[in-house]
């Protein structure tokens, strides 16, 4: 019969250590989404558990004005994302934390955490993807930055190796507006089934959208920034109906949706057009 052994850090050398003993051992930070696999029976634990939410490097965060940058530990928690300082600097990571869970839940449940599992249907995913976060990883001989695009490769799937810990993310602090919607099968506590968040950088003069659950990994619309970006006015926060209405479309367009228990394709590519008209319309509320 076999057992597992629990290692509990705290500090990252000795968990960088640690996962160097035990390239493929389960890292644990606040387990919502490892002890529903556990205990549904889709995942069985490793020799090895790694629990790191006790590493003071990991749950701490960095503001930094000069640069314009703010850069997350891996072990921030959504409940204090979505509360000032953080609420002020990323509101739409704010406005995704909001809709993760319970309170319970996400007091528990972590950025890193979320980085790790990389499910399409992640609500702070959509947010870093269209913040264009920077994605940190260390092991026990050298650290490395990934974007978020080149981090995420597939449905739960990323390119942190064996013996690599996730250990924060990097994101840009913008002075434009920003939002996170989803759509469920209920009001609170649901897993989503079409998402969408939307940065507005007004000094580059462009905007990201980025879409959840429509596709294997999270999408950009490119062909719908790429009008907005030409039709919009940053100034006055004006945007035609009819430029808003093709900016719908084209984000209908970039889906890549599957009939699954939770929806059609057809209805999450309609709701991503809905959703990403809505926020596109308060951020730009002049038409």
């Amino acid at each position: 019969m076999s057992t597992t052994s629990v290692t509990v850090p705290y500090t990252l050398a000795d968990a960088l250590r640690a996962l160097a003993d035990a390239p493929h051992a389960t890292v644990l930070a606040g387990g919502t989404d490892l002890m529903v696999e556990l205990n549904s029976g889709q995942r069985s634990p490793t020799d090895v558990i790694i629990i790191i939410n006790r590493i003071g490097e990991l749950c701490s965060w960095q503001y930094n004005p000069g640069l314009g940058t703010l850069h997350l530990g891996a072990g921030i928690t959504y409940s204090e994302i979505e509360q000032s300082p953080l609420a002020g600097w990323v509101p739409a990571l704010a406005q995704a934390a909001r809709t993760v869970g319970s309170p319970q839940i996400r007091h528990a449940a972590t950025i890193g955490g979320n980085l790790g599992t990389c499910s399409p249907a992640g609500d702070g995913l959509p947010v870093l993807s269209a913040l264009e976060a920077q994605v940190h990883l260390a092991s026990l001989t050298g650290e490395r930055t990934l974007s978020f695009a080149d981090f995420m490769v597939g449905p739960k799937r990323t390119a942190r190796q064996p013996g690599e810990l996730i250990t924060g993310v990097t994101v840009p602090v913008f002075t434009g507006w920003q939002g996170y919607s989803k759509v469920g099968v209920r009001n609170a506590m649901v897993i989503a089934v079409a998402s969408a968040s939307l940065v507005v950088d007004r000094a580059q003069r462009n905007v990201r959208l980025a879409l959840g659950s429509v596709g294997p990994v999270i999408l950009r619309c490119s062909e719908a920034e790429s009008l907005i970006a030409a039709e919009a006015d940053f100034e006055s926060g004006r945007c035609s109906p009819a430029a808003a209405a093709l900016f719908a479309e084209l984000a209908r367009a970039a889906a890549r949706p599957i009939d699954d228990h939770r929806s059609t394709a057809e209805y999450r590519r309609h709701a991503v057009g809905v959703l990403a008209l809505r926020l596109l319309r308060r951020a730009f509320p002049n038409e």
